[in-house]
């Protein structure tokens, strides 16, 4: 996951909204979201080759989404599987801040991460970069490839258009388009995260298309005051919509 979005207990009828956009490499096999054959509670997409999962929830009420943090200079080639960090909350029924210990103790394990997870009480935001766990209060959020809120263009046009759909709700299928635009920021707004300028410029995109990387998947997540959830995710064939997936879940947050 590269870019997603989020709004927390701050809307009357959603306490929670998220929207967000997977790249990754076209040949990394996966599978889209479904409930899996040995986690049966587990509803997310699945990557064929580490195991884990980018974004998912679980039938007891479970979120988890992740997104790379950009930093080639500490590119581990022995690392751990970053999705495993998703799965192996939604799997599990261990207390949200006995998670965030996990994560303390062996978070140097993996390659640089941002992850966002909830139990429906609680929303935690934490990174191997720095800054520990941080405990959400009601608001907006963005995340991409560095910190939480960080100003990427991108970033700061995603939030702004999940406030145009918080004022203004339509359908889950229409908040999992949020993030389509193909437009490229600025040279000069571009951040510098230790790769080429062509491949900044390629990657500031919302929506991105390149030779070999790009957005897979877009996903959105919408749960209301009942509790109930509604999980809808579109697929992507090389920047051409491919198969889409509209999941209900009653009583998600009981």
């Amino acid at each position: 996951m590269c870019l997603l979005v989020i709004s927390w207990q701050q809307h009357a009828d959603y306490p929670l909204v998220v929207c967000a956009n997977r790249d990754e490499f076209y040949k990394r096999p996966s599978l889209p979201a479904h409930f899996w054959s040995d986690h049966p509670n587990v509803f997310a997409g699945r990557d064929l080759e580490g195991g884990g999962s980018w974004l998912g929830v679980n039938t007891s009420g479970r979120f988890a989404a992740l997104t790379n943090v950009r930093n080639p200079e500490r590119h581990q080639d022995n690392a751990r599987s970053r999705g495993q960090l998703v799965s192996d909350f939604l799997i599990s029924d261990i207390a949200i801040d006995d998670y965030v210990e996990h994560l303390e103790e062996l978070g140097f394990l993996y390659n640089g991460f941002n992850l966002l997870f909830s139990d429906g009480e609680s929303l935690i935001y934490y990174s191997n970069h720095g800054g520990g766990a941080q405990r959400l209060g009601p608001g907006l959020y963005g995340l991409s490839n560095a910190a939480l809120d960080t100003p990427w263009p991108k970033t700061q046009a995603a939030k702004q258009a999940m406030q145009q759909w918080l004022d203004n709700p339509l359908p889950v299928k229409h908040l999992a388009t949020l993030l389509n635009s193909r437009e490229k920021a600025a040279d000069e707004d571009l951040p510098s995260t230790g790769i080429s300028v062509e491949n900044e410029r390629s990657l500031s995109a919302q929506f991105i298309r390149t030779t070999n990387y790009g957005t897979r998947s877009s996903t959105a997540l919408l749960v209301d005051r009942e509790g109930s959830a509604e999980f809808f995710e579109q697929s992507y064939e090389r920047g051409e919509a491919d198969t889409a997936k509209h999941q209900l879940l009653e009583d998600f947050w009981k």
